[in-house]
């Protein structure tokens, strides 16, 4: 009880965009294939996107947008096959670490021209990187392109966007 009294008055820092644009070899879970949706999650929201219907390299390409009160928290992703007559079955799941993007927020935007590298976030172990993850500035916005191999399944890979806006910038 008291934590979520907590959080509520903990100041917004601001919103995390997250485009889902697609998946690639996911795994098949049903005979015709895979119906899959992606569910991510920070504290305590959640969104999801659509059921692409028996499709094993589905484009969602979907806009999810979750607020921040702490970036040390990640988005929680998990990736499910949708079934009528049975619970989802798992697909995958994996962790965006925010933290970067939104460090990378903090600065004088007006010096920034569009396509400006402001970090670069290498693969490591611990953040399911395919490859190496840019973090730029792009149409005023600090931005985020990604590959993410899922974990605890046999295959799969999602593509992701992250777009930063603080909550300065909100209140504009």
């Amino acid at each position: 009880m008291a934590m979520k009294m907590m959080e509520k008055t903990l100041p917004l820092l601001g919103l995390v965009r997250v485009t889902v644009v697609r998946g690639f070899n996911l795994a098949r879970r049903d005979l015709l294939g895979s119906d899959p949706y992606v569910l991510l999650s920070i504290s305590h929201q959640r969104v999801k996107t659509k059921v692409i219907k028996r499709n094993l390299n589905p484009e969602w390409n979907e806009d999810l947008t979750l607020y921040v009160i702490d970036p040390s928290h990640p988005i929680k992703l998990e990736v499910f096959d949708k079934d009528t007559f049975s619970r989802d079955d798992p697909m995958g799941n994996g962790v965006i670490d925010i933290q970067p993007l939104v460090e990378s927020g903090i600065f004088e935007a007006d010096t920034m021209l569009d396509g400006h590298i402001i970090k670069v976030v290498h693969p490591t172990l611990k953040n399911q990187l395919v490859g190496e993850s840019k973090i730029y500035f792009y149409n005023g916005k600090v931005v985020q392109d990604m590959i993410l191999r899922l974990k605890d399944v046999e295959c799969g890979e999602l593509e992701l966007k992250l777009e930063w806006t603080s909550a300065i910038s909100c209140k504009k």
